[in-house]
């Protein structure tokens, strides 16, 4: 049997399980998965998590199941692109013969003192449930600040907004403005929404030092009780220990097939992979519907197209609580109520195609 190893959970590797199962796997192929849960967990989600208003429920959908698809649950200590294997903290080893990365990414801290030890994490599922309890014990008028106000740190302020009206919340935005890559109307109604809310915008913050209860904003010390860092992201430890070329922000690069330039047998799909676009969700799907097309081909001996269609998405979509949302969907702006039952409706198909 020919081994196929998808390395972690996400929608990447979600999609590529999808796509070949239940009836499109030659019959001389088996897949194993491994991730450190027993299921499939929605990123995108773990703001609501880690605010409270969403249960651990809500942001998890189950594998598929079939008989070649095997799930290994545990910490990946090592991957061995020359042994063509695996190597588990717990001492197993998995082989492969083509092997998917996508272990996703974790927080950045850009060398900050202090950042690593002293603030809460969005970035895995036990992370969130951690920055939950944080958040929940916190007293009245507890101070909590947010670092980094991209699409994360937006919607975690404004989730944590309604869940805990009681809190004081202060954003640091390195930017002028918030979104500031994106029209101004966007910007414009984000940071209304944040005013209308006392939620604390600090515009062209720079955290040089995090210490417990204190953040250091430029020359600026400012009290804080919690804080929970979303400002940066890199490739997850075992990616980066592969020393494989990467951009400047450590993602590694990959040729347009999606496989390490060296080695047609290893692809990279998600947050680890050096694309033209920011890491995303629906970029993680659309590389994996072109990874399975070039699995395919492979396997039946086939030449590979001289190119491949240039991945093209559709914008995104951004919550504010329950009730507002913003979107930018092919160069237009969207924002209110609509936006917000946008994202909704995304959310609710996703999991009905997925579950």
């Amino acid at each position: 049997m020919r081994k196929l190893v998808l390395l972690g959970g996400g929608y990447g590797n979600m999609r590529i399980l999808l796509r070949l199962l239940p009836s499109s796997l030659p019959q001389d192929v088996e897949i194993t998965l491994i991730d450190r849960t027993p299921f499939h967990s929605m990123k995108t989600e773990f703001y609501a998590l880690a605010a409270g208003t969403e249960s651990d429920q809500d942001v998890r959908v189950d594998f598929p199941e079939h008989e070649r698809l095997k799930i290994v649950n545990g910490e990946i200590l090592e991957i061995g692109i020359d042994e063509k294997c695996v190597f588990m903290e717990n001492g197993q080893r998995i082989d492969f013969d083509d092997l998917v990365i996508g272990l996703g990414c974790e927080d950045k801290y850009h060398s900050v003192p202090g950042a690593d030890q002293y603030t809460y994490s969005i970035q895995t599922i036990g992370q969130s449930r951690r920055t939950y309890q944080a958040l929940l014990g916190l007293p009245a008028n507890a101070v909590v600040g947010i670092v980094g106000a991209g699409l994360s740190g937006i919607e975690l302020a404004s989730e944590l907004r309604e869940s805990r009206e009681d809190l004081q919340i202060k954003l640091f935005d390195r930017s002028p403005r918030i979104l500031r890559d994106f029209p101004e109307r966007l910007s414009n109604f984000v940071k209304k929404w944040f005013d209308s809310h006392n939620v604390d915008v600090v515009s062209n913050s720079n955290i040089t030092k995090v210490e417990p209860n204190l953040l250091y904003n430029h020359e600026e010390t400012i009290p804080v009780d919690a804080v929970v860092w979303t400002a940066g992201i890199q490739p997850v430890k075992p990616v980066r220990n592969l020393e494989l070329d990467s951009d400047s922000i450590g993602r590694v690069v990959i040729n347009q097939y999606h496989q390490l330039p060296a080695n047609e047998n290893v692809y990279v799909v998600g947050d680890c992979a050096a694309l033209p676009m920011a890491p995303s969700a629906q970029l993680a799907e659309e590389q994996a519907e072109q990874i399975v097309k070039v699995l395919k081909m492979r396997w039946k001996g086939e030449a590979l197209p001289e190119t491949m269609p240039e991945i093209k998405l559709k914008g995104f979509l951004g919550s504010l609580g329950k009730k507002q949302g913003f979107a930018y969907l092919a160069d237009r702006t969207v924002t209110g109520r609509i936006a917000r039952l946008m994202k909704s409706g995304v959310l609710w198909m996703y999991k009905w195609h997925n579950g």
